[in-house]
């Protein structure tokens, strides 16, 4: 392992050290066929000691085994598995089918608090965190599980709130500022300053290519996009009050924010930061944890401390380029027309709340439970997981709405166990 140094900076949040494997069999993540990445569903490497595959008899031995507790939840890029991180280490799961992949806990410490896969391949980002964390928590370790060793390492003089992965860049949110490295050599892109960001709010375009990034601005409410292909900045006044949650479509074109309110979710064109749609939760305050598109952006996915789940019906046309769009919002119809209120014709004389467009469809679990939400692989299905363990599969109907019906559900923790 070799340290670069880098020249200090003016900022208490500047880095202090990179460390790069410099191991020639070590290639780069943005290499075309980089032989160090193993997709997930090829046969795994031989299992080291610390390593805890899945077998049927370990989900048996785990009713006398207290259970971790849960630190960090996220899906990969394409939804098609999460991760989790523990107070002793972290696990990966598929979605579809449910399974866990594999494992690892830690013999001392083990707490991870940040861990982010980088789509389906045995490259990790990790955090520590929790009373006993594996690693200090103002450091990413990038985990290659293939060779069961970190292969580079970046270091911070403040707390790493959150890491966001592509193929070709690591994005590393610290509470004011942003970092963006050049996977390959681990070498440093740019910094961003932004407003106070305790929850590590950033996303990124995963598409290949050109690269988007959204997160806080310098001021309460606002967003900062940067479009890397044309080199544009571009500020959008989102929301009166602080930014509490925020997601991006696949390709960077759309943007859906919520406020520390949590009634609106507001959708936005990141070209030029037209305000294109607007969704309501619901009337009270709440807590809004997660947001999510679909693959097509027909369609978006709202969970809050409410204990509910929201899917909304978008009428933006996303077969049509967002820069050569010149229709009005309500002008971009889709076939399922979102649902609203019977007192909109009112909306002359009465307040906003009766002309807002409300979810097509929801489900009500325990309240004040964090969840995560993202869209199944198979048609009309969510896929939400639960800071308690819980993992449910969950269809609705895109036209008739109502309450979403649980067609799977899992204890994660507990894999032989089911929640009612």
């Amino acid at each position: 392992m070799t340290t670069i140094s880098t020249p200090p900076s003016n900022t208490l949040d500047s880095i202090s050290s990179i460390t790069l494997s410099m191991d020639k069999q070590t290639s780069s993540p943005s290499s075309s066929k980089p032989h160090h990445q193993q997709s997930l569903d090829d046969p795994p490497p031989p299992l080291t000691k610390s390593l805890t595959p899945t077998s049927p008899d370990s989900h048996h031995s785990t009713a006398a085994i207290e259970l971790p507790n849960l630190l960090y939840l996220s899906f990969n890029q394409d939804s098609g598995c999460f991760a989790a991180g523990t107070d002793r280490g972290f696990r990966i799961f598929n979605c579809d089918p449910f399974r866990e992949i594999f494992r690892r806990d830690y013999d001392t410490g083990g707490g991870i608090g940040v861990v982010q896969m980088l789509f389906r391949c045995n490259i990790l980002a990790l955090v520590g965190g929790g009373p006993d964390p594996q690693y200090p928590l103002n450091k990413v370790m990038i985990w290659d599980d293939h060779q069961s060793r970190c292969i580079g390492e970046l270091s911070f003089r403040s707390e790493v709130k959150s890491v966001r992965l592509r193929r070709d860049r690591i994005v590393v949110i610290l509470a004011q500022k942003i970092y963006v490295y050049n996977f390959a050599d681990l070498k440093l892109l740019q910094q961003i300053d932004t407003f106070t960001n305790p929850k590590g709010l950033c996303e990124v375009s995963h598409l290949a290519g050109s690269m988007v990034l959204v997160c806080p601005g310098l001021r309460k409410g606002e967003i900062r996009v940067e479009h890397y292909s044309s080199k544009q900045t571009k500020f959008i006044n989102a929301h009166d009050s602080r930014i509490k949650c925020l997601a991006l479509t696949h390709d960077g074109r759309l943007l859906a924010t919520a406020s520390r309110k949590g009634t609106l979710v507001r959708i936005f064109n990141t070209l030029d930061g037209l305000l294109l749609q607007e969704v309501r939760r619901g009337s009270d305050k709440a807590d809004i944890y997660s947001l999510a598109f679909s693959p097509t952006a027909e369609r978006l996915a709202v969970s809050s401390d409410r204990g509910t789940v929201h899917v909304f019906n978008l009428k933006v046309d996303y077969g049509q380029s967002a820069i050569e769009s010149s229709q009005t919002p309500s002008e971009h119809i889709n076939t399922t027309p979102s649902v609203v209120s019977h007192l909109s014709f009112m909306k002359v004389v009465l307040p906003k709340y009766f002309s807002s467009e409300w979810s097509v469809a929801r489900i009500h679990l325990n309240e004040g439970l964090q969840y995560v939400v993202g869209f199944g692989h198979q048609k009309n299905t969510v896929v939400i997981l639960g800071m308690d363990g819980s993992f449910y599969r969950c269809e609705f109907n895109p036209v008739g709405g109502g309450e979403m019906s649980v067609v799977e559900t899992h204890n994660f923790l507990k894999p032989d166990e089911t929640f009612s």
